[in-house]
């Protein structure tokens, strides 16, 4: 997959966050939207139909998602800042710089989100997920 491909795949879920975070509330923005940069994607040859997209993600200050899934195997990383996140019958954690989280492809992601609403957060995701597939996929926590 190209850079530029991925970069449009991430600038659909940006997308979806927007319009997450905006109407209901009047056509407000509740929260800054999440910042997300692609670092490298490559396809694994000794697993077909598979392959491997790093990303980082910074969380403004009061910056959270949208109830979302991955269908992949994400594993995150905390670089810097306080994230709280959560999947769907799992205990809500909070993390710190040099913290891990793990997201399988069937669980829901119910919580994420910054835990400051002065500070920034940081995080490195690394996605295991079939080749081409959505990056994140908006969901319902039901």
């Amino acid at each position: 997959m190209t850079n530029d491909t991925m970069k449009r795949r991430l600038n659909v879920w940006r997308a979806a966050l927007v319009a997450v975070l905006l109407s209901p509330f009047g056509g407000r923005l509740v929260a800054q939207e999440a910042v997300v940069t692609p670092l490298m994607t490559k396809e694994l040859t000794d697993l077909p139909g598979k392959e491997a997209l790093m990303i980082t993600v910074e969380y403004p200050p009061g910056s959270q998602d949208p109830v979302h899934r991955h269908n992949a195997h994400a594993f995150v990383y905390v670089l810097e800042g306080t994230i709280v996140m959560q999947v769907k019958g799992g205990k809500q954690v909070t993390l710190t710089a040099g913290h891990t989280f793990y997201e399988g492809p069937n669980d829901i992601h119910v919580v994420g989100r910054n835990a400051s609403s002065t500070k920034p957060a940081k995080f490195v995701v690394f996605l295991l997920k079939k080749q081409g597939a959505p990056v994140v996929v908006p969901t319902r926590a039901d």
